[in-house]
């Protein structure tokens, strides 16, 4: 039969099918995390997600004997645009059955829109900003993923090569083992940074005291420090009000590391979480009725392995040796917890002064993802 590719329109029982399907066919998959459904599903609703301010979307389904058999949301990021002057449309939420026919519909139909808006390069997978999930898997079919990241079939690179896609950018992952101790080297700078530029850590027992003292500089700190990465598209500040609800009531304070200035001025970030893998796949990335005890669980900490969301440094401190700080404050905390891994999460793989970091420790790349373009 011919497959038929239907646009999805805005509402959340549409959306929902949607979020569902990409969860479906991973069913069995030990490897693959599902998302929050319901976060999901808000970053698609245009009366959800702040992010529509400044994208267009449109989202479509490819059925077969009216069967769902692929999906993909086509995305113009108007902000990204006007910073680099291309006209470049998006792909994200892609996922499909392992069908050359199928692909091809989805692909014709989004590359279509993309073009009806004017747009002449397409490149994913990518979302609405940088607080989306981005990058096919290119490597690492057998690891686990984390909350943070993409999990797709060894087909799916395939079919975009087969489609004429080439890479436009790489990211690497890395599982560290943790150690007992701050490695001497990493405290003995942070000693030397500490009292050079008169840096100190804040711990936080309270979330609301956190983001109401820090939570508009955390963002700010990010859009300072990710400026210059590959596709970063800079938090507007119905952004940065949405995130600080959505996200900072969810942090386990142990995991979290603030270093300001003498003026308690935010000059280094580092925010860390429990992995929540186990708990979303129980689940099936939903709370209800009982995803909330899982979730609940690793939200305690009970895991032996923490998932590196974001690491920030303000340009003013670049290369002076606050990530030293950083770790020095996050490793006794992670060995009190418990926690034997971390999972650093994607990292550009040109980004040698992030990758710099983990010199001292015990480490192993284990992913790689990667950004596909082709001309429209």
């Amino acid at each position: 039969m011919s497959i038929i590719v239907k646009p999805i329109n805005a509402k959340k029982s549409e959306i929902k099918k949607y979020v569902q399907f990409g969860i479906d066919l991973y069913k069995g998959n030990d490897c693959y995390v599902p998302p929050l459904v319901f976060d999901e599903i808000d970053s698609l609703l245009p009366d959800k997600n702040p992010a529509f301010d400044f994208c267009k979307a449109q989202s479509f389904m490819a059925y077969r004997d009216n069967k769902p058999v692929g999906r993909i949301t086509a995305i113009i990021n108007n902000i990204v645009n006007e910073r680099t002057g291309e006209k470049t449309m998006r792909f994200g939420w892609v996922d499909f059955i392992d069908d050359n026919e199928v692909v091809d519909a989805l692909f014709n139909a989004a590359e279509e829109w993309g073009r009806s808006q004017g747009m002449t390069t397409i490149i994913g997978p990518m979302g609405f900003s940088d607080m989306d999930h981005e990058g096919m898997l290119v490597d690492g079919f057998n690891e686990m993923g984390t909350m943070a990241t993409i999990y797709n079939y060894p087909y799916y690179p395939t079919h975009m090569e087969r489609m004429g896609f080439e890479k436009d950018a790489d990211w690497v992952e890395f599982r560290i083992t943790i150690p007992e101790a701050v490695p001497e080297k990493h405290q003995r700078i942070a000693d030397i940074v500490r009292r050079k530029h008169n840096l100190h850590t804040v711990k936080f027992t309270s979330r609301k005291k956190l983001k109401e003292k820090y939570g508009q500089a955390l963002f700010d700190l990010i859009n300072e420090a990710y400026d210059k990465l590959y596709g970063f598209s800079p938090l507007t500040q119905r952004q940065i009000d949405y995130y600080i609800n959505m996200y900072l009531g969810f942090l386990r304070l142990d995991d979290v590391s603030v270093i300001v200035d003498a003026d308690e001025k935010l000059v280094g970030l580092g925010i860390s979480m429990p992995s929540f893998s186990r708990a979303l796949q129980k689940s099936g990335g939903k709370l209800f009725p009982f995803g909330w005890w899982h979730i609940l669980k690793a939200m305690q900490g009970k895991t032996d392995t923490v998932d590196l969301m974001l690491i920030a440094i303000s340009k003013e401190y670049l290369s002076k040796g606050v990530n030293a700080l950083l770790f020095a404050d996050l490793i006794p905390a992670y060995a009190k917890n418990g926690y034997q891994w971390a999972e650093s999460n994607p990292e550009l793989e040109d980004n040698a002064n992030v990758q710099l970091q983990w010199q001292y420790f015990d480490y192993r790349q284990h992913r790689r993802r990667r950004a596909f373009k082709k001309s429209l």
